[in-house]
């Protein structure tokens, strides 16, 4: 039942939207709209089936809300969903389908990129809706949202190693990247300007050949990658990558990367704690590409000030770790409660 969904969090609104001509399957999860319209992105994978597909919707939902809210933004949380492989069923009739369905909410949810979509996606969405964002071309456009992702999270590596290891130099870390897509590969290259020794991670053969020649990569294998001997952990695939066991025998001392969702069950963080591990929210941490997204929906992008926003990633992260610190709580459950005390005083 939806209602009684672990997931479900009160969601606002829950469309799901078929098209048989087009093969379109999709699910449009409205979290809130206490601050704004929401917006979340649009992510095209091909789920197990329409149970997996409805669960991860509502967590990526629910997490942009925290997130927005987190980054002190005027939108709301929402989060889309197509169902299939977008390497044989994406077509241009399809996205057009599933735009109309975008435009029948009428404007309450913003759609963008996300795993499996692309710039160039969202463009054929606006033909058919204007509440998108992500896009290249507009007076507002605010382009691909990775490099900002990825700077975000990149920002909160700094943060988190500071206050880990009294340094946000990073320069001679090991880092472990798993996921070497948009984001993953550009966090790893600024890690790499960084200094950083990297070891990486991704079922892509092609990419990780590259960054073995660009960026001095050592390539391991996707399912050790998590258990490797490192000194941080970025996890920047899909969801839930944390599981109570890698907690118990992680030997990475901080996790810290783009993925959302990275919890795969709510006592993870305790158990993170209870080891000393120092976890970077993912919603807190992997803001950066929302935040650019924002002026552009909003119709005042302005990319000096997005820059300055997401600079206060690693400030909004240190206050999380002193308050985790000072009441001896998992970090995830203290920026969930500081989020939601937010929401709840719109």
């Amino acid at each position: 039942m939806l209602f009684e969904h672990i997931s479900f969090k009160n969601h606002e609104k829950i469309i799901h939207a078929q098209d048989a001509k087009t093969g379109l399957k999709a699910i449009i999860a409205i979290h809130s709209t206490k601050a704004g319209p929401a917006a979340g992105g649009t992510r095209f994978y091909d789920y197990a089936d329409s149970d997996a597909a409805l669960t991860d919707v509502l967590r990526l939902s629910y997490g942009m809300t925290l997130k927005n809210i987190m980054a002190g933004l005027k939108v709301g949380g929402g989060k889309s969903v197509i169902i299939g492989d977008p390497k044989t069923i994406k077509t241009p009739e399809l996205m057009a389908s599933f735009a109309k369905a975008i435009n029948d909410i009428g404007g309450q949810y913003y759609c963008a990129e996300d795993v499996g979509t692309s710039v160039e996606d969202m463009e054929l969405v606006r033909k058919h809706t204007k509440f998108v964002a992500g896009l290249c071309t507009g007076e507002h456009a605010s382009g691909d949202p990775s490099p900002f992702t990825a700077l975000g999270v990149f920002i909160g590596i700094k943060a988190s190693a500071k206050t880990k290891f009294g340094s946000d130099n990073l320069s001679g870390m090991r880092i472990a990247v798993l996921g070497l897509g948009h984001v993953g590969y550009d966090l790893a290259t600024q890690l790499h300007k960084a200094g950083a020794k990297l070891l990486v991670a991704d079922i892509n053969v092609s990419v990780l050949e590259k960054a073995k020649i660009e960026l001095n990569a050592e390539i391991i294998d996707v399912d050790k990658i998590a258990y490797a001997d490192v000194d941080i952990f970025a996890p920047c695939a899909m969801g839930a990558i944390i599981t109570d066991h890698l907690a118990q025998n992680i030997k990475a001392k901080v996790i810290a990367g783009a993925a959302n969702n990275q919890l795969a069950t709510p006592s993870v963080g305790e158990i993170l704690t209870q080891n000393n591990i120092l976890y970077a929210p993912d919603f807190v941490i992997n803001a950066g590409g929302i935040i650019n997204v924002e002026n552009e929906i909003l119709g005042n992008y302005n990319r000096a000030n997005n820059l300055d926003k997401m600079a206060t990633i690693g400030t909004t992260l240190l206050e999380i770790y002193e308050k985790s610190a000072a009441d001896n709580l998992p970090t995830d459950k203290v920026a969930e409660q500081i989020a939601l005390e937010r929401v709840a005083a719109l």
